[in-house]
């Protein structure tokens, strides 16, 4: 596996060229990005020829995440909402996938209906929980790892609660007792998206195009993929959509109260990490809402 030696429009060139020659003499469009002094997030997309996708790393911890992201396409070539992959290769390390036209789901999920789109998002997630989707997978990456170790799992209640002030840490307290007990018991593991928040669905009106960012899949139970979508959009709408429409497919309960223990551990997990007030009286109506006390 060889990655890319930097981040610029001239290496990234060259490695279309060599990838997907076809491409190699049109327009690059780097994303911005901020700067990140660890090297396990050194990559990046840029917009090749306005119609494709390119996916690059220039450190290896970030090369193999994307060569495991690769893996999984490829295991799953053919599957509904997924990136259809133009080109890809190790040696330079590149992804290349179509680009689909619109927006993020956080973008719409306030003008949608979210019945519809718990319908066609319990579909993706569905096939992905599938164990034959876990044997497709495994034959082609290896075993996969489980969620937890990943960088986008969230942290424990007990660093959660030494993150917090004094002042903060009353009503938290108590809740991350709860999500401990919740969660205490675990459940069969299954193939997991592991990040499955809105700015990795790509919408066009109600219709899901493609689920993107497959650099996290690894093991968890079902509930883990559902933990953003507490309060994604009014409410929790989205949430009890989607769990109606999996169970009808599936045939499998999902737990609501797994399902918030690894929201609250999430939310929690990124203010700390971002900063700013604590989402009490948004987490507490989320609970709320859901009949949890």
């Amino acid at each position: 596996m060889r990655w890319l030696a930097g981040c610029s429009p001239t290496i990234l060139a060259q490695a279309v060229r060599a990838v997907a020659p076809a491409l190699g003499g049109t327009s690059i469009e780097i994303r911005e990005r901020a700067v990140e002094d660890d090297p396990l997030w050194w990559s990046s997309t840029a917009v090749v020829d306005g119609r494709f996708i390119a996916k690059f790393a220039w450190s290896r911890p970030a090369a193999l995440r994307l060569a495991h992201e690769i893996g999984v396409l490829t295991a799953l070539a053919g599957e509904p909402f997924l990136p259809e992959v133009v080109a890809s290769s190790t040696d330079p390390l590149l992804l290349v996938t179509r680009r689909e036209p619109g927006t993020s789901l956080f973008e719409i999920v306030d003008s949608i209906d979210r019945d519809r789109a718990g319908r066609q998002l319990a579909a993706f997630l569905a096939r992905l929980h599938d164990p034959a989707t876990r044997a497709r997978v495994e034959t082609a990456v290896g075993p996969l790892a489980a969620a937890s170790a990943g960088p986008q799992h969230p942290p424990s209640t007990q660093v959660l609660l030494e993150g917090l002030e004094p002042d903060q840490s009353g009503a938290v307290s108590r809740w991350c007792q709860w999500a401990d007990a919740a969660l205490a018991r675990p459940r069969p593991a299954v193939v997991v998206h592991a990040d499955l928040h809105g700015d990795n669905q790509i919408w066009a009106g109600d219709e899901l195009r493609i689920v993107v960012d497959f650099e996290n899949v690894s093991l968890a139970e079902p509930e883990y993929d559902l933990r953003a979508f507490p309060g994604t959009g009014p409410g929790v709408e989205l949430l009890t959509a989607t769990t109606r429409h999996y169970e009808r497919i599936t045939g499998r309960h999902l737990s609501i109260d797994r399902v918030m223990a690894w929201h609250l551990r999430t939310v929690l997990g990124d203010t700390l990490w971002r900063g700013g007030p604590l989402p009490i009286d948004d987490l507490a109506a989320r609970f709320a809402e859901l009949g949890i006390d």
